[in-house]
């Protein structure tokens, strides 16, 4: 065990709080920094899930193909912006060399791991008390989907799920509606992953927030890192619009905003904004159960308080640009499943997007840097940053802490070769 450290945690989303809970627990003095209001973004608008069952990397077999079919088409669940950009070039071709059958394999495993420890973790943080009575479901996700196609393609995976030792199960229309028996599904059935469990993201960073500035941990909203100052191997300071910070660690957590933090280090570290979309419906839905529409490629959360109908994952760099036809795409896809459901264009104008940080081979990075010493990186969890925040705050404090991990985290190198 380490003495304990002044920690600046950059980044004051789902992974750096979590990072600086776990911190806190250990006696660290730990600074949040973020540039934003920590009132939007990737961790407020994400769909809630915590997702053992989503053992399949983004980088899987043919998604480059998809992305390039659909390109010109902007509103597509997958849509990749064409644009000459050396980053995004290079971050393509590493996503398409991680996209083989052999690196999807290997992933799974890791993948399911990092989930249930943060699935744990989410339960524990619950048991605590420390954050009030948090929503947190363990109903399980439902694949839903309309087509032969769709069920083969989700078999294969849900085989490898049980193979994994998850637990999940195949229902046909009149198995479904029972399950979900409110609401008529225009489906032919679903793959039923029970492992999986669902919050409501705004409400628990609200709570996270509260927690740690009761206790002891400064946050600093509206303050944008713009420089970090360090010798040789050693981080010293780090430089904000409004301040400047002497460092004993440094844990960078900035989601897609990683990449130039790292240039400034001269660190190269490929990541891609991957941007999502969210409508709230605080209408009543009489949906139950959180789902995803496989053939729309959207997700379906009953919160507290909403539904929430999310999807898609653009690539179009970082900016909050909201395309009008990418919420219609969605809106149309859950009113296409749910007979009855109708989307107001009310809910529809207050649709919000977060971008979430893509790495080439869908495993996060997690881990030290090799050229500084006390620094740390968190980032780079795609779909499933919700899913692995607790899991990545604590490995994270047990890094700095000089702890034995939780698990293996060589597979999450931040500085590994694609």
């Amino acid at each position: 065990m380490g003495k304990n450290k002044n920690v600046i945690v950059v980044g004051g989303g789902i992974v750096g709080l979590s990072t600086a809970y776990f911190l806190q627990k250990e006696g660290h003095q730990v600074t949040v920094l973020d540039k934003s209001n920590m009132d939007s973004g990737a961790s407020y608008v994400n769909a809630g899930y915590i997702t053992p069952s989503h053992i399949i990397p983004l980088a899987s077999p043919g998604m480059i193909t998809k992305g390039i079919k659909y390109m010109f088409n902007s509103s597509s669940p997958f849509y990749m912006k064409p644009r000459l950009d050396k980053d995004f070039i290079k971050w393509a071709w590493y996503f398409k060399k991680s996209s083989t059958k052999h690196k999807v394999e290997r992933a799974m495993p890791i993948i399911r791991d990092i989930n249930l420890l943060s699935r744990e973790l989410y339960e524990g943080i619950k048991a605590s008390g420390n954050l009030g009575n948090f929503h947190l479901e363990r109903k399980g996700l439902l694949m839903v989907y309309q087509t032969e196609k769709a069920r083969d393609h989700e078999l294969e995976v849900a085989q490898k799920a049980d193979d994994l030792g998850l637990e999940v199960s195949n229902l046909d229309s009149n198995g479904l509606q029972k399950i979900e028996p409110n609401i008529k599904l225009n489906a032919k059935g679903a793959i039923y992953y029970e492992c999986d469990g669902h919050t409501t993201p705004t409400q628990f960073m609200n709570r996270m927030i509260d927690y740690l500035s009761e206790n002891g941990v400064v946050i600093q909203k509206n303050e944008e890192v713009l420089d970090v100052v360090f010798n040789g191997d050693q981080l010293n300071e780090v430089k904000t619009s409004k301040n400047s910070y002497k460092v004993d660690e440094v844990v960078l957590a900035a989601g897609s905003w990683t990449t130039g933090l790292s240039k400034k280090l001269n660190i190269d570290l490929p990541l891609q904004a991957g941007k999502g979309y969210r409508i709230n419906v605080g209408t009543p839905t009489n949906i139950s159960m959180p789902a995803i529409l496989m053939e729309a490629k959207m997700a379906v959360t009953p919160m507290e308080g909403y539904t929430r109908f999310a999807g898609t994952m653009e690539f179009s760099g970082i900016n909050n640009i909201i395309r009008k036809e990418r919420v219609e795409a969605i809106a149309k896809g859950a009113e296409r499943y749910y007979k009855g459901l109708k989307i107001s264009e009310e809910d529809k104008s207050q649709a919000q997007c977060g971008l979430r940080p893509v790495t080439p081979d869908g495993l996060p990075y997690i881990g030290k840097s090799k050229q500084y010493k006390n620094l740390t990186f968190a980032t780079g969890h795609a779909m499933m940053g919700w899913s692995l925040g607790p899991a990545t705050g604590k490995l994270v404090s047990e890094l700095i802490s000089e702890r034995n991990l939780s698990m293996d985290i060589t597979p999450f190198d931040p500085q590994r070769k694609f």
